[in-house]
């Protein structure tokens, strides 16, 4: 069902996040992530003073770990193809940061601990965020086949995460019983 009809308006800015799981030939996945944001009307570099013409990105900026079935990040590459300063992009190195941190548990506050504040930009920062769900999303099957057979010990993190899998919900009764607090 979508959204309720809006009232008048006119649409000034648009940012779209795009991210992809790509499983390697070398047992790794590279999770990417692309934002870009635009205007719909003229503007001009902050620092230059250059004019940017409607639809030109302000943002442009990407993002691409590499990790194993265990969700830990081998590798971090951060890119920035346009940003409101010329230097905007000088920060990405601080990327390779990442490399070690594992996905899970904790996740937000570890990239900010790391990256938050003047030690990262803001936009790719906020690109973790769904990186993080984009990982689990892609390696989804991968790990069910990875962990088969071993018993599940620790609570999965899906639990109470969400509405539908609350632990006393028929999607924890089917699929993890074993947590199952219902009746």
């Amino acid at each position: 069902m979508p959204l309720s009809l809006p009232a008048p308006r006119t649409l000034t800015h648009n940012r779209a996040i795009e991210c992809r799981g790509y499983e390697r030939e070398d047992g790794l996945w590279d999770i990417e992530g692309h934002l870009v944001d635009t205007k719909t009307y003229a503007t001009t570099a902050r620092d230059t003073g250059q004019p940017r013409q409607p639809g030109e990105a302000v943002h442009n900026m990407w993002l691409r770990l590499t990790i194993d079935l265990d969700m830990k990040i081998h590798d971090a590459e951060a890119a920035t193809d346009a940003g409101p300063y010329v230097h905007c992009g000088a920060i990405t190195p601080n990327f390779k940061a990442l490399k070690g941190v594992t996905i899970g548990a904790g996740w937000r506050r570890k990239t900010l601990e790391l990256l938050g504040g003047i030690n990262g930009c803001t936009h790719l920062v906020e690109l973790l965020g769904p990186l993080g769900t984009t990982a689990f999303q892609a390696t989804g099957r991968a790990r069910e086949k990875h962990n088969a057979g071993k018993p599940v010990t620790r609570k999965p993190y899906q639990l109470n995460a969400c509405h539908m899998y609350k632990d006393d919900g028929p999607a924890v009764k089917e699929r993890w019983p074993q947590f199952y607090t219902g009746k």
